[in-house]
């Protein structure tokens, strides 16, 4: 048991006190709820059906005594009143329905002064049995990094009486963020058994405004019994838990983006802006940032654009000369002494000046190998010759690594001598963790493109060395998700269920690193960021480059998962994240941002906020964004989401657009247009019938499920929209 402080020892003795009395209490689906005031402490304490407890604090004013003026109870929810010296607290309890218990605790202080927080106590107490004023002994397998999900999941070991997931909806706290000018970001964490929400304190020259309402806290809780056995009950846990208290938690409006223009407006300065350009030996080469030219031209960055044209045109049935630029110069990358593609450009790798790890000429990062062969490899599937001549002329010696360091990848190694430059991300946390799903990816299309058995071995035994990682699985999150496909790709040719629970893993690790909350304080008022997916598992910020391709990983894992037995919960979350996407995505873009809150400062080329080329970052509310640059190999966003969501009807002056996932849309002659929802049917999304030129709409009819029919609404700009639940089957008719 780590050390407590005098604060939690206090407040554990005084609610194992004999003879407390409760000022609400009650039975629901087998947990006991009670509410307690003590001094300056008004507590809720949750009792699991065998006995062992956990205690929630509801409202605080330090060194005082609270005065309940008011209980009321209706209808699920408890309302309190709470008097105290520093104003008056309305607390609001809404109970749990449903299959899994999910608590809702809000707490609003009306102030009575002008008031500072310089130290907030962590909320949460885990008291253990009832009658004993020993601590619960526990374990925390998720907390809050930075500015993502203000959540934790927990289990007790001691007494073994199951599990809690607690995410602070940070959304509710921007009034005291904007006024304190802090941020929500590390708020909620701690260490066992010290644990919870602390508000960030707060400045001298920031106080809380007096005679104003603050929301101090708006906790969901979702409580099981369970105490998992193992990594794949843990995994499967946190993601029902996770989809129970998201289907609660308050959720923003998503916006209709017209990515057809957005997309046009994007291509346009991709290929002529000159910032995005680079010339080697005759060939042209995309920058990695927008005037970066003291960088060589990378495999990676040439490729991470390619794929999503190449989506674009077999959508569009059209042609790019942009394209065969791109592919003119591919082969120069390949080493004929190793035998493999290179990441720099071999003919002015020489040029690096050495200023990080991995920009010399011999040092390769290891996802920076594997991600161009699986680009590479697409390609060739696709019937590209010089695509699959460098991918399968490659393989053997990605196979060479990949034994070298028998499956377990550092972060940089050297191509020519497999030296190790840099073993661990960080003392003790080991390398690139997801790299192996990401290799196993590789092999499982060099098994498609073959039919050589040896790639599928290669893919199992990378496989299996994910098992074990528990949530620090997780090194980069596109790789990350790339991973959970071929895992799940893997289940279903082998039949073996670890790789689907893999899968799941992955993906856990991968919802564990977004931010389930709206940041509207600062200048993160500019912008939506709520499902917006960070980078790193440390990162600081959103990455365009990351979130385009989990978005276009998870439309695959959908796919593959098509008539699969899947968790319900995955297929909520996946379906959810992809619809805040489309919406957040295209403020990544300079040009829809306000000038003010681009940074002076760019640590790679240059920003120019009239391109619509993507900047890498996005940041808290208090920091200024496009600090990295602005990421030319982040242009494949609109090129993933405009063919994945806008379904094309031929000879007609409409598109039907949706913002979930599709499957099954009929060819574009037939009619009715027929198609299914991804996501869960307790959640809706947005269906548009978008005008494309200025023929007159014609008369619609909509059908949900093959009988209900729905109306849309009329837009500004002749649209019509409708709001379908997800899981959904559609027949769209016309004349």
């Amino acid at each position: 048991m780590n050390a407590t402080s005098a604060w939690l020892l206090t407040a554990n003795a005084k609610l194992n006190s004999a003879g407390l009395s409760a000022v609400f209490e009650q039975e629901i689906s087998g947990y006991t709820l009670k509410v307690h005031l003590i001094d300056d402490s008004c507590w809720l304490v949750a009792a699991w059906p065998k006995g062992s407890r956990i205690a929630f604090r509801l409202a605080y004013s330090p060194n005082d005594r609270l005065d309940i003026k008011e209980v009321t109870d209706k209808d699920g929810t408890v309302n309190f009143r709470i008097g105290s010296l520093m104003g008056e607290y309305k607390t609001v309890v809404q109970l749990p329905d449903g299959e899994i218990p999910v608590l809702r605790l809000t707490t609003t202080l009306h102030s009575a002064a002008s008031i500072l927080f310089p130290y907030w106590p962590r909320d949460i107490v885990p008291l253990g049995a009832a009658g004993s004023d020993i601590l619960a002994e526990g374990e925390v397998k998720v907390s809050q990094m930075g500015t993502r999900t203000g959540q934790l999941y927990f289990s007790y070991s001691r007494p073994k009486a199951g599990s809690v997931l607690y995410l602070q909806n940070l959304t509710a706290l921007a009034d005291y963020n904007q006024t304190t000018e802090t941020s929500a970001g590390d708020t909620v964490g701690g260490e066992w058994p010290e644990i919870g929400f602390a508000l960030p304190p707060t400045l001298k020259s920031k106080p809380l405004e007096a005679n104003k309402s603050y929301v101090l806290s708006d906790a969901f809780i979702a409580l099981s019994e369970e105490v998992p056995a193992d990594e794949p009950a843990m995994v499967r846990q946190y993601l029902d838990l996770l989809a129970a208290v998201y289907l609660r938690l308050p959720k923003p409006a998503t916006n209709y983006q017209h990515w057809p223009e957005i997309l046009d407006k994007g291509l346009f300065d991709l290929q002529d802006s000159p910032g995005c350009w680079s010339q080697v030996d005759g060939n042209h080469y995309f920058n990695a940032y927008v005037c970066d030219y003291a960088t060589p031209p990378e495999i990676m960055v040439q490729l991470a654009i390619l794929l999503p044209l190449l989506d674009y045109v077999e959508w569009n049935d059209s042609q790019l000369a942009v394209m065969k630029k791109i592919k003119d110069g591919l082969p120069a990358f390949y080493d004929e002494k190793l035998g493999t593609i290179m990441r720099w450009h071999p003919k002015v790798a020489d040029s690096l000046q050495g200023e990080e790890e991995q920009k010399q000429p011999m040092v390769m990062d290891s996802w920076y190998l594997n991600h161009p062969l699986l680009n590479l490899s697409r390609l060739a599937l696709k019937g590209d010759k010089t695509a699959e001549k460098l991918f399968v002329d490659s393989l053997d010696f990605a196979i060479k690594v990949a034994h070298h360091f028998d499956y377990t990848w550092p972060v940089f190694y050297k191509m020519d001598t497999l030296e190790v430059v840099k073993a661990e991300t960080q003392p003790g946390k080991g390398g690139e963790k997801d790299v192996p799903g990401l290799y196993a990816h590789v092999m499982l299309q060099a098994w498609e493109l073959t039919g050589e058995k040896r790639y599928l071995a290669e893919a199992e035994k990378a496989a299996q060395k994910l098992r074990g990682l528990g949530f620090e699985l997780f090194y980069q999150a596109n790789n990350t998700a790339f991973s959970a496909g071929a895992l799940l790709r893997l289940y279903k040719i082998t039949k073996k269920e670890v790789y689907k629970e893999l899968s799941y893993l992955c993906l856990a690790n991968v919802f564990k690193n977004v931010s389930l909350w709206d940041c509207n304080y600062g200048y993160g008022k500019n912008f939506p960021s709520f499902f917006a997916l960070f980078p790193l598992n440390d990162a600081p910020y959103t990455a365009v480059y990351e979130e385009q391709e989990v978005f276009c990983a998870f439309h695959d894992y959908l796919r593959h998962a098509e008539g699969q037995d899947i968790l319900p919960s995955l297929r909520l979350l996946l379906a959810e994240y992809i619809r805040y996407l489309v919406d957040r995505a295209v403020f990544y873009y300079p040009t829809m941002l306000p000038k003010e809150m681009l940074s002076e400062e760019v640590k790679t080329g240059e920003v120019d906020p009239n391109l619509w080329i993507a900047l890498e970052d996005m940041h808290d509310g208090w920091e200024k964004s496009g600090e990295v640059g602005q990421e030319v190999y982040g242009a494949g966003n609109a090129f993933g989401i405009l063919p994945r969501h806008y379904m094309q009807v031929e000879d007609q002056p409409f598109m039907i657009y949706t913002d979930y996932p599709t499957y099954g849309f009929s060819p574009k002659k037939h009619r009715p247009a027929k198609f299914k929802l991804a996501g869960d049917g307790r959640l809706s999304s947005r269906l548009m019938l978008v005008k494309t030129d200025e023929r007159k709409m014609p008369a619609f009819t909509l059908k949900l499920n093959g009988h209900e029919s729905l109306k849309g609404t009329p837009t500004q700009a002749g649209h019509l929209e409708f709001t379908i639940p997800g899981d959904s089957e559609i027949h769209i008719n016309w004349k």
